[in-house]
């Protein structure tokens, strides 16, 4: 019987490697059971942290950084301080420019002055007196006329004089009524644009102001810091990094046959080196795309098989636990789903 040839030999080894790789699926769990090799099938992860970058709007010398990497800070923390001279500046301008245009706006409202009132009244009164008088030459001449005691042009005149005086004593009263009254509406709504004008101008410099000088904007880790104090910060340019706790969360990833069951809202368990036991999470995110095992997750059974990546905000976490980013976790497996009809 002739032997068979090296071709041959290799072409059914081949072959014999890749129905042992096809049907990995079928034997492999078995024979992992016989040899004692432990079948986990928790998903793999790590956490994953969402850093707050905070910057200034404009550049400037960094006076104050009260905040060093590492450290944590309080909601209304300050954080650090761009010098704030032109920042402060612009706003005692814009104070000013408020007050004075709601002097202006009061001014138009409320009419003349008092004591220019008193002035117009003053002459009201004197004309009145004026006019008395007139009044009774002009009835003195009215009765001499008549018998001869007197002449035409007297009478005119005393008649002239009552009609001026009059007159004047009629301008007197429309100026003071005039005084009394407000400026035109048109001129009060004009008035008033220009207050709201001025508040906008000053409500925008005192944020550019705060922008200056920031505050955290709740509970937080300092994950760095990025100038030091005297350093020129360009505008735009972050200074520190904070890590709030809310911004941290699970990034672990599920085989094609389980993502059916990672819906939004459920509740997983997850174990990490030094942390408690019976930690839960909340998945908030499910992957649309599958994709390959990242590197980072060492799977030797699970590298070649296409994942779906889900993110979970973890539930309380014991004040003494930090769930650094970067520290690899397992995830508990989803339990299967019950069958129809089952409660």
């Amino acid at each position: 019987m002739k032997a068979p040839s090296k071709r041959a030999i290799f072409i059914a080894l081949v072959a014999l490697v890749a129905t042992l790789l096809v049907t990995r699926g079928y034997w492999q769990p078995p024979v992992e059971g016989l040899l004692g090799v432990a079948n986990d099938k928790r998903y793999l992860g790590y956490v994953e942290g969402e850093t707050s970058l905070i910057a200034p709007p404009v550049a400037g010398q960094l006076l104050e950084r009260p905040v060093d990497r590492g450290g944590r800070v309080k909601k209304g923390d300050r954080l650090f301080v761009i010098d704030p001279t032109l920042a402060k500046a612009e706003v005692a301008r814009a104070e000013a420019a408020l007050a004075e245009a709601k002097a202006r706006h009061e001014n138009l409202l409320t009419g003349k002055r008092p004591e220019e009132q008193d002035v117009v009244r003053a002459q009201r009164r004197e004309v009145e007196a004026n006019l008395s008088m007139a009044e009774t030459e002009l009835k003195r001449q009215a009765d001499l006329l008549p018998r001869g005691f007197s002449t035409r042009q007297a009478y005119d005149q005393a008649e002239s004089q009552v009609n001026q005086l009059r007159a004047r004593l009629a301008s007197l009263a429309a100026q003071e009524r005039v005084g009394d009254l407000a400026a035109r509406q048109a001129e009060i709504v004009a008035a008033a644009a220009l207050v709201g004008q001025n508040e906008a101008n000053l409500g925008q410099a005192k944020k550019r102001l705060a922008d200056l000088m920031p505050l955290a904007p709740e509970d937080a880790l300092v994950e760095n810091t990025f100038f030091n104090v005297g350093e020129w910060v360009p505008a735009g340019t972050p200074v520190v990094s904070l890590l709030p706790a809310s911004r941290v969360k699970l990034r672990f990833f599920v085989p094609e046959e389980d993502v059916s069951r990672a819906v939004m809202g459920r509740k997983v368990s997850f174990t990490c080196d030094g942390c408690p036991p019976d930690l839960k999470a909340t998945i908030i995110y499910v992957s649309p795309r599958a994709e390959f095992t990242p590197p980072v997750i060492y799977s030797q059974s699970a590298r070649t098989k296409l994942v779906f990546m889900i993110e979970a905000r973890q539930d309380a976490v014991p004040a003494n636990i930090t769930l650094a980013p970067g520290l690899p976790v397992s995830v508990a497996p989803f339990a299967p789903a019950l069958p129809r009809g089952s409660s």
